[in-house]
């Protein structure tokens, strides 16, 4: 977000939780003014990341994939990462002031942003990642 973009899997949730408060297109509006204020800076606004430096969001496994393990890089930022085979050395500032709805909306958005098209993140699925998460000892 501010800084960056990291991963992790602790609890199998479903695929199917309801996205809450508005559905998915809700999500993806709100997510994106999330993303505005959070993430562009980094990420930039195609979502192509800054080669080498901050890793893009555009079709990624980290992006597509375990949906626990892209809410723990957001609760807990990440560093010195292998993003699709290519080394990004930028730091990504962890990210837990922001609410579980925030985050899941944020998350939502970038799922189903830059060409990619994946399920919704739903606040109830950040709740527990939060209830369980243990950040990485620096």
């Amino acid at each position: 977000m501010v800084s960056g973009m990291t991963a992790l899997s602790v609890v199998l949730m479903s695929q199917t939780a309801k996205p809450t408060q508005g559905g998915v297109a809700a999500q993806v509006t709100r997510g994106k003014q999330v993303y505005l204020a959070q993430c562009l800076a980094c990420h930039m606004v195609d979502g192509l990341g800054v080669q080498g430096m901050n890793p893009p969001l555009a079709k990624t496994k980290q992006v597509l994939g375990d949906k626990v393990a892209l809410i723990k890089i957001v609760l807990n930022g990440m560093q010195g990462q292998e993003v699709e085979g290519e080394e990004y050395h930028g730091v990504m500032a962890p990210h837990p002031d922001l609410t579980d709805q925030e985050i899941a909306d944020v998350l939502t958005y970038v799922r189903n942003s830059f060409g990619n098209k994946a399920s919704a993140v739903a606040a109830a699925q950040v709740k527990t990642v939060r209830g369980t998460n243990k950040p990485p000892v620096q």
